[in-house]
């Protein structure tokens, strides 16, 4: 008689390796491509002991642990970003690995152990699957109450603000239709099959819905927040908060941010940045935005190639009849679509995009860059635009050293 317990214990490091590379080849599962090994096998090896448990004739079951670690792992893979799909297919992988490498064994055993075995292997793992997607499920509603509530609030402000200023109105109005509409017909969709079973039910349609809802509704914030930093800088009510900023920690910083983006799309980033520039006086939170929003559109329009980022101190005027301003500049530089020059002109005015970027990018907003020349302009600085259609585009900014009160540090040369 073959003690299949035993078996699942000797093997589960050869199904956790093999599962773990099944799901980084299968196509269908792309979340994979950002995560560590270790990311990616999060409660495996615990689940395959509590199923060596179940399946041994001499230990106790260890069911508690099989439910815990599944529903642990619903919570890891939506903080992750799976998909339901992504997750169904996992576990479809898994159950054929774990047949896969017990396979030998099988063969040789009684009808009786085969049946047996069988049944409980595709028992435990349906059992792991409705609970990963239980808990799931209840991460992903979590994370909708929480986005509703934000998007409660940035709607009080909003407003106030268009009570204050009809300003872009349409526009806004425009591009909040799309996003809105989505949510609304999903959480409709979700709320009749809710009420119809009394509880949602744990199916992919369903959880699919909810993460409509959650990218809608992301979008949504977004296009709200950066319209509002619009309307705080046109109304004057955006105010620097300056401080002594490491320049060049600061973009490591937003660097390692996308750079999740960047291996993603398999692009060549390279940064440059003079070391003399630790001590800058500027708003750092301002300067972030900035950098993000840069960086993310270079990402963004660029389908292969390379991003440049420099950041360099510039040398004073060597003309003594004129003042010296010291500065310092930050350039991105990408090898993606480019700007028509038609365009470049009105690239920075709110809802502006380039007609061959809005073609391929449905989702952007068209108010980052409009947010960041506000921002650049509030940090007394200048932005210049290089760009050629599908050779790459060029943002040079170049901001001048402030003093306390936020006006330019000046001297003579």
């Amino acid at each position: 008689m073959i003690d299949f317990g035993k078996l699942m214990h000797k093997q589960a490091d050869t199904i956790v390796q093999q599962w773990v590379e099944a799901v980084r080849q299968d196509e269908q599962i792309q979340t994979t491509d950002e995560l560590t090994y270790k990311a990616i096998q999060n409660s495996l090896p615990k689940v395959l002991n509590a199923l060596a448990t179940i399946l041994s004739q001499e230990e106790q079951s260890d069911v508690q642990t099989l439910i815990e670690t599944t529903l642990e792992h619903g919570v890891v893979r939506a903080d992750q970003g799976f998909d339901p799909g992504e997750i169904a297919r996992e576990y479809r992988l898994l159950r054929s690995i774990i047949f896969e490498v017990i396979e030998t064994e099988l063969l040789q055993a009684s009808a009786v152990e085969l049946l047996r075995t069988v049944r409980l292997i595709d028992t435990v793992i349906d059992e792991a699957i409705a609970r990963c997607f239980q808990s799931y499920t209840d991460s992903r509603l979590h994370e909708l109450e929480q986005l509703q509530s934000q998007l409660k609030l940035t709607n009080q402000e909003l407003t106030r603000l268009v009570r204050a200023s009809k300003a872009n109105l349409s526009e806004l109005a425009h591009e909040l239709k799309t996003p809105l509409t989505s949510i609304i017909g999903y959480s409709d969709l979700f709320l009749r099959q809710h009420r119809q079973d009394g509880s949602p039910r744990d199916s992919i349609p369903n959880l699919e819905s909810i993460d409509r809802v959650l990218q809608a509704g992301r979008q949504l914030l977004r296009l709200i927040n950066d319209s509002l930093e619009i309307s705080r800088y046109d109304s004057g009510q955006m105010q620097l908060q300056l401080s002594s900023v490491n320049v060049c920690e600061l973009v490591q910083t937003t660097v390692d941010m996308v750079q999740p983006l960047v291996a993603a799309k398999n692009l060549h980033l390279q940064l440059e940045c003079d070391a003399v520039l630790n001590g800058v006086l500027t708003d750092s939170l301002r300067l972030q935005q900035i950098f993000t929003n840069l960086l993310s559109n270079a990402i963004r329009y660029t389908q292969q190639g390379e991003i440049r980022v420099i950041c360099r101190a510039e040398p004073k005027q060597s003309n003594v009849s004129q003042l010296a301003i010291s500065s310092w500049s930050f350039t991105v530089a990408d090898t993606g679509l480019g700007i028509a020059p038609e365009d470049q002109q009105r690239i920075f005015e709110p809802y502006v995009q380039s007609k061959s970027q809005k073609v391929r990018d449905s989702e952007s907003t068209g108010l980052g860059l409009a947010v960041v020349s506000r921002l650049v302009k509030l940090l007394r600085g200048e932005i210049h635009l290089e760009s050629q259609p599908n050779v790459g585009s060029t943002f040079t900014l170049t901001f001048p050293m402030l003093s306390l009160d936020g006006c330019p540090l000046v001297s003579i040369a």
